[in-house]
């Protein structure tokens, strides 16, 4: 008697999922930086990624060999999509190049109320637990914020040739001094859990440059 095979889904383990899938890395980056800009990297546990992303902690270790593989991992994602989104803004010729900058921190403000301003800057708040971090986070994180700073230079010296700024204008000194005030409002309005020191800093930022 031959026996026939019964239809359905087969007993037992479950089919394995690819582990080299692009996707299932992204997905961990995407849930890092999300969890990295809440709790930064100190006090966030892998545990708490691989959950919501729906991951076995074996997958994990496929695609990252340690925690802090999967930090420089997190933070060069997120340095790139925030060049990109620097780029966005201050490369735009629909408005004037100051007009450029006070949208992109119109942008940020929205952005944190968005999240109920539980995120903030990634760099930031691993800049914040910097003598905590793995060796070799601190030069990468001073690369980042002269990435971006380096974009705002450009975005003033361009002003000034526009005559929004004075002749003597010194926009790298100026572009620095953006980014310490914005980091410190951004912190602040964290802890505030408002925009107070976001709006505060880019009144007095744009009302305080050379004209």
């Amino acid at each position: 008697m031959t026996t026939s095979t019964s239809s359905g889904k087969r007993r037992g383990r479950p089919p394995k999922v690819p582990r080299n899938n692009p996707d299932t890395r992204d997905a961990l980056i995407r849930c890092g930086v999300e969890v990295l800009t809440e709790q930064g990297f100190v006090s966030a546990g892998i545990d708490g990624v691989l959950k919501r992303v729906g991951v076995p902690k074996g997958s994990f270790y496929h695609y990252f060999e340690s925690k802090e593989a999967f930090g420089h991992a997190v933070l060069s994602h997120y340095a790139d999509y925030f060049a990109r989104k620097l780029d966005r803004r201050l490369l735009s010729d629909e408005t004037s190049p100051l007009e450029r900058l006070r949208l992109f921190t119109q942008d940020a403000q929205e952005g944190m109320a968005r999240h109920d301003y539980r995120r903030g800057c990634l760099v930031g708040n691993l800049g914040q637990e910097v003598t905590l971090l793995p060796e070799g986070f601190d030069q990468r994180l001073e690369a980042i914020l002269q990435d971006w700073q380096r974009r705002v230079a450009d975005c003033l010296r361009l002003a000034r040739t526009h005559g929004e700024l004075a002749a003597e204008a010194d926009c790298d000194t100026l572009a620095a001094f953006f980014w310490l005030g914005w980091e410190g409002a951004v912190q602040r309005a964290r802890l505030v859990h408002g925009p107070a020191p976001l709006v505060l800093f880019s009144q007095e930022f744009f009302a305080r440059l050379p004209r």
